[in-house]
């Protein structure tokens, strides 16, 4: 299957956004599956511990005497779960593999401490290589309890197969509006259609008072990225921004000279430029065509714009030396002072993954999973998880993250903002490091033009919706 332009710009935004484990073995004629855990991981509970933490977090995880078939997936002694990402995309081989690596290193961690309840957590590592992700979906309809921690870049091709199926999912990230406000949908840290956590815009205000006026959004030819930028240009003005326009729309698919752009730019007097996109080459030129034309603007962008691919490229050009990006989660900079990022580190890192945004992300949510599940016990059926994520309002994965409301599918009202120097990232605000701000007014309202899905009274998308979806009950 050939990408469309869709397919490309979703590929550069998971990329950023913000594996092989050793345990790891062939899931029969599953092409798109490796199987993990079972008796090979956690065998030896010799160092299993009741009061084992993860940061600030109890850890759901330990020994116990929970026993039944309760529901598909689930049996005295296991617990079957779904993850992966799009490791095996072609044009971006390795995309996303932090988030299989870290519900890898998650795994074993839970069940050296006995699983949970006494059932072993046994995952199955899927593969949806950007274009495969419904036969994943189908796949895993077929046998796993549920799909926890994952991220697929095309999810709006598996949406309706999971629903259909009544697959709860607990996913890392998601991108499709109809997947991220999607029936028995519950993230770690919510991106629902509806509002947005807009902390990013309002602490740049705060940093730079005076150059509220001469900030500007960067306009693309790409129908995703104008719905996008539509969206931050509402965020920007709740934040007291007066943006500029400086008619600057550059073609997604790249162009010819950059300069001309940043000629606009500089005419205009913008002293500050935001981008929807991720650090794709075309970006990263157009970076290189500003300092051709003699201007540094503060160049602005999101979490995508925190990562080695980005500070890689500064350690030897320095033109993103000017470069802030807003975050929820805390920075891997920041392991030493908070305890929930030392510990992601150092379980991903003893078994050979790779740490980055995503992993945590794709951590945050296999522990809220693994929360619901410990006080679900032995009526652990897809009703009871459903009844006991929606009833978790306050989460931040032991400190990995800022504040969320999983339940009600909100996301933070905090945030904090990063710097780069040469390849080196800096919190920049606010100024201690390894504290979020946090504000109320950060929660904005986003325009229904920009949500992409329609939504019903429980602000759950209407599109897929079935007289069998597991709704809940408490």
């Amino acid at each position: 299957m050939k990408p469309n332009k869709s397919t490309k710009l979703i590929v550069a935004l998971a990329a950023t956004a913000v594996l092989a484990s050793a345990c790891a073995s062939n899931r029969g004629d599953d092409p798109y599956a490796v199987a993990v855990g079972g008796s090979g991981v956690g065998a030896d509970l010799a160092s299993s511990t009741s009061d084992a933490k993860f940061g600030t977090l109890d850890s759901p995880c330990g020994e116990g005497d929970a026993t039944g078939a309760t529901d598909q997936g689930v049996s005295d002694t296991e617990i079957k779960i779904g993850f992966g990402d799009d490791r095996g995309y072609v044009k971006s081989p390795g995309l996303n593999k932090e988030m299989s690596d870290a519900v890898n290193a998650l795994i074993s961690w839970c069940n050296d401490q006995g699983g949970i309840n006494g059932r072993k957590v046994v995952g199955t590592d899927y593969d949806a290589a950007m274009t495969q992700a419904n036969s994943v979906m189908q796949e895993a309809c077929a046998s796993q309890f549920m799909m926890v921690g994952y991220g697929f870049a095309m999810d709006q091709t598996a949406e309706q197969t999971r629903v259909a199926c009544n697959l709860v999912s607990v996913p890392g990230f998601t991108v499709s509006p109809d997947a991220a406000n999607g029936p028995m949908t519950f993230q770690g840290v919510p991106f629902p259609v509806d509002y947005a956590n807009g902390s990013q815009w309002f602490q740049m205000a705060e940093m730079h008072p005076d150059l509220v006026n001469d900030f500007d959004v960067v306009n693309s030819t790409m129908p995703t990225i104008i719905s996008s930028t539509t969206k931050i240009r509402s965020i920007a003005e709740a934040a007291g921004f007066k943006l500029k326009d400086c008619g600057v729309t550059l073609n997604y698919e790249g162009e010819s000279s950059y300069v001309p752009f940043a000629e606009k730019y500089k005419e205009c007097g913008a002293k500050g430029i935001w981008t929807s996109r991720s650090a794709s080459p075309s970006e990263l030129n157009f970076v290189k065509a500003l300092d051709q034309v003699g201007i540094d603007p503060i160049f602005f962008g999101e979490a995508t714009w925190y990562g080695a691919t980005v500070s890689n490229w500064n350690k030897d050009t320095g033109l993103l030396d000017n470069l802030n990006a807003g975050m929820t989660f805390q920075m891997l900079e920041n392991a030493d002072k908070v305890p929930a990022v030392k510990k992601y580190v150092d379980l991903v890192s003893e078994q050979g993954g790779k740490t980055a945004l995503l992993g945590m992300q794709a951590a945050s949510s296999f522990l809220l999973w693994a929360a619901a599940a410990d006080e679900c016990g032995s009526d652990l059926t897809r009703q009871c998880m459903v009844d006991e994520l929606s009833n978790i309002h306050e989460w931040d994965g032991g400190g990995l993250h800022a504040v969320t409301d999983p339940g009600k599918n909100m996301p933070a009202t905090c945030g904090l903002m990063t710097s780069l120097k040469g390849n080196t990232y800096a919190q920049a605000f606010p100024s201690t490091a390894g504290e979020f701000k946090c504000d109320p007014k950060y929660l904005v309202a986003t325009d229904k033009s920009t949500w992409g899905t329609e939504l019903g009274a429980d602000r759950v998308s209407t599109k897929y919706q079935n007289a069998n979806v597991i709704k809940p009950q408490s």
